[in-house]
């Protein structure tokens, strides 16, 4: 399994010290914790896409090729990113243009967005988003598998003979999770095209994410890409870890008290009991985690919201270091022992290029010579094989 860490990119006030940082300071930060979650032997780093405040992630393009540079086996993945007020053809080209820089340690999560006023500012309709998020990622999965595309349908112009660069690094377009906390037709979405689904089992209680994960694991079969056991899914969580568990429930208490999303709700008590958030030991945290496994079955990535809130970054360095050495190691070897050996393996670039290619040679899409250029002529690619 391939565990990491995620971010939402929020900017809040720490409710202790009454600091808020800067947008310069906070985006510092999440370097500094993408090379931390390396450091301690973490597999993933991802971050969401935003476009209003207190969010700073608006390219996250751009932050994670920056972090793909400064480290060396860290995956580098969005939290979400928003298939239905980005046009296709430009996540298309970024994320093509971002595996090459990550030499093929990325992939993507594609989702609605739930800020309604963020539709407009991109020229769309929230009434559509559903319709938006199937059409354009229709669109999304030609570009990356076809070299010439002819395109018609109802949110962006027509495409003619169009052909997206740079071309997926060894003709194979990054890998794609799905993720929805609510919506099954997104769970069909990803069963259809053989997907990863990421079900962000951060809120709401394991009863909801059960049925949709059980809904998209059948339609996966269902659709020949494999046995319910081998489709991808992924999940999310919350923790906030100390040596001693009641350290941690005094520590995290304010934060949570003051946490824009559930801040002003119910008890953290309260909440830890009816959702995936782990406040406690390394041991308490191991154990709540490895129920998530009996409650959804054998999934591949597992993902944990550390860095929000306000905590301050010294802090949250040190809940790394806690999950990187003594929470993640365990999980890995209590994982092993117990997992079906017909389950999937994650995906990585390496694995899915060998699926692929076998021992025979691996494509470089080039363009054939003399054979126009998208504008004046036909596609150099037409003629590709």
């Amino acid at each position: 399994m391939q565990f990491g860490i995620f971010s939402v990119s929020d900017i809040t006030r720490d409710p202790v010290s009454g600091e808020t940082p800067s947008e310069a300071e906070r985006i510092d930060a999440i370097v500094q914790i993408a090379e931390k979650a390396e450091e301690v032997g973490l597999d993933v780093f991802a971050i969401g896409e935003h476009h209003n405040p207190p969010f700073f992630s608006s390219a996250p393009t751009t932050l994670l090729s920056h972090i793909a540079a400064k480290t060396k086996k860290l995956i580098v993945s969005t939290a979400t990113t928003l298939i239905t007020t980005n046009d296709p053809v430009r996540i298309a080209e970024e994320y093509a243009m971002l595996q090459h820089l990550a030499k093929g340690r990325m992939d993507l999560m594609l989702g609605r967005g739930n800020t309604a006023p963020v539709y407009p500012w991109f020229g769309a309709d929230i009434r559509q988003s559903l319709p938006l998020a199937l059409e354009n990622y229709n669109l999304l999965h030609r570009l990356w598998r076809e070299d010439v595309v002819d395109w018609e349908g109802k949110f962006r112009t027509p495409l003619q003979g169009f052909t997206s660069t740079p071309r997926p690094l060894d003709d194979l377009p990054p890998f794609v999770w799905h993720g929805s906390i609510r919506t099954p037709e997104i769970a069909e979405q990803a069963a259809f095209y053989g997907d990863g689904f990421f079900a962000n089992n951060i809120f709401w209680p394991k009863e909801h994410y059960i049925r949709l994960i059980e809904f998209y694991r059948q339609r996966y079969a269902h659709y020949g890409h494999g046995t319910e056991k081998q489709a991808i899914v992924g999940l999310g969580g919350q923790a906030y870890i100390a040596k001693r568990s009641q350290d941690a429930v005094k520590e995290f208490r304010p934060y949570f008290n003051e946490a824009p999303v559930y801040g002003h709700g119910p008890r953290m008590e309260d909440f830890m009991e009816q959702t995936p958030l782990s406040v406690g030991s390394p041991q308490e945290v191991i154990d709540k985690t490895l129920t998530f496994r009996e409650h959804f079955g054998d999934y591949q990535r597992q993902m944990f919201l550390m860095d929000h809130a306000g905590l301050p970054l010294k802090t949250v360095l040190n809940q790394l270091d806690l999950l990187g050495e003594e929470v993640v190691p365990v999980l890995r070897k209590e994982i092993e022992t117990r997992q079906d050996p017909g389950t999937a393996k994650p995906p990585t670039h390496s694995g899915r290029v060998r699926d692929k290619y076998g021992d025979g040679p691996v494509r470089q899409p080039k363009p054939n010579a003399n054979r126009g250029d998208n504008v004046t002529g036909g596609s150099p690619y037409q003629d590709s094989r």
